[in-house]
């Protein structure tokens, strides 16, 4: 496609609920392994702050929601006095430079890489991969409890000073292990059908959105994904049900996982596409998968999304709305450094611009 007069689209303003987005590009949520002892760390300050643009928009990786949601012990938490205090500078140092900055919460359930502790799911059914630890279907009177914990985890967020949370409903993690029928095996009113298997999500969203306000709610989903072996029958029906519900909730974003994208990184063929969610939903939507410069500027300009997230190309480019806008060549990401544990290098080394120049 041609960029008609040089209006390139992924660089148009946008409005997000109240705030001023001034580009498309999304710096998407990014486990990247360096909160040591779950304590978000000063080295962040500078990993954020260089992605931060006015008026960009930004993701944080996923904190988890208590201490018996943890990912691994390098994942940031925002349970904790120690954790608030810990991102507030990381916050300051984004807003500093205009962006506009949203925590990603979440509870890995049977996914956790955590030792020792025997984490909690929909079901009794371990993963075959990863840990392989036996997980345990959670009761039914222990399920409000963890709807509190999100409830929490979104006040502790934006006493942090966050604009906003992202509620992590994709890529196998606990809610995402409700949503999919191939995981959540339940007898009670939390499994079998659709409108059951979708009851969790939706507590949690009522959840956070009665705590924060609804313009200050987003979630993300992954109804096409199989990472962590989470998979659906039928997904485009559990996209659309999910779709409409948020609607009804009247979150401000809805980020959304191509088909297309699988956990390597590399595109595969689907038949399915997200056209039916942005149309169920009816508010900002943002996608995530496999973008580049091109088809992110497609996407946009074909109104297939409002706002297109980049992970990899954002980790490796600090100034990737930058390079978009003058289509200079992008600095290659090297994934062997994606969850390495050191505050510098794959993390804050890779070059601006003006120093490959």
């Amino acid at each position: 496609m041609g960029e008609s007069n040089h209006v390139i689209p992924l660089l148009t303003p946008y409005r997000l609920g109240k705030f001023n987005i001034a580009h498309r590009i999304v710096m998407a949520p990014l486990y990247r392994a360096r909160a040591y002892n779950n304590v978000p760390q000063p080295h962040a300050i500078l990993y954020y702050s260089q992605r931060a643009t006015k008026g960009g928009l930004l993701i944080a990786e996923a904190n988890s929601i208590s201490p018996s949601s943890k990912y691994t012990p390098n994942s940031p938490g925002i349970w904790s006095r120690e954790q608030i205090e810990a991102w507030k500078p990381i916050v300051d140092a984004v807003h500093a430079k205009g962006g506009i900055f949203f925590c990603q919460i979440f509870h890995v359930g049977r996914a956790s890489e955590e030792d020792g502790e025997v984490p909690v799911s929909s079901t009794n059914k371990p993963l075959k991969s990863g840990s392989g630890m036996q997980p345990r279907a959670l009761e039914t009177d222990e399920i409000p409890s963890i709807i509190n914990d999100f409830r929490i985890a979104a006040r502790n967020a934006m006493e942090a000073g966050f604009d906003g949370v992202e509620i992590h409903g994709a890529h196998g993690f606990l809610i995402d292990q409700f949503l999919k029928d191939q995981v959540n095996d339940r007898r009670d009113k939390y499994g079998g059908s659709l409108e059951n298997r979708c009851r969790f999500a939706l507590e949690v969203v009522e959840a956070v959105v009665e705590e924060i306000g609804a313009d200050r709610v987003g979630m993300r989903l992954s109804p096409f994904s199989d990472y962590n072996e989470c998979v659906d029958s039928k997904p485009q029906e559990l996209g659309l049900y999910m779709a409409q519900s948020l609607k009804k909730h009247g979150v401000v974003y809805l980020h959304m996982v191509e088909p297309r994208w699988n956990i390597s990184g590399e595109n595969v063929e689907s038949p399915y596409t997200l056209e039916p969610m942005k149309k169920a939903f009816n508010g900002t939507f943002i996608v995530a998968g496999g973008y580049d410069r091109e088809e992110g500027n497609k996407a946009v300009a074909e109104n297939y999304t409002d706002l297109v997230a980049y992970g990899r190309l954002f980790l490796a480019n600090p100034d990737l709305p930058k390079r978009f806008e003058v289509d200079a060549p992008l600095n290659k990401y090297n994934r062997d450094t994606f969850y390495t544990h050191d505050p510098i290098v794959g993390y804050t080394d890779y070059p601006y611009l003006e120093a490959t120049a």
